[in-house]
């Protein structure tokens, strides 16, 4: 299982949050921490962020970059 660790401003705006969006946010953590690598929203991304993963959140998108070891995933 990866470990979640959110930047300042992820934490803030995950705070600010309407429910349904935190509800949302939610589901993605669970999978991530599961499995950061593989689902139908996970997409790798290319030029300056390559390196980092997205995970579409509705209109939402969650950027990360993942350290194996340890197993944590950085928001």
């Amino acid at each position: 299982m990866y470990e979640i660790f959110l930047t300042k401003d992820a934490r803030n705006f995950y705070k600010r949050a309407e429910i349904n969006i935190v509800r949302k946010l939610n589901r993605c953590f669970d999978q991530l921490r599961q499995n950061p690598y593989e689902h139908p929203n996970i997409k790798t991304l290319k030029g300056i962020l390559s390196g980092h993963y997205r995970y579409r959140v509705g209109d939402y998108r969650v950027i990360y970059r993942i350290n194996t070891e340890p197993k944590q995933v950085f928001m």
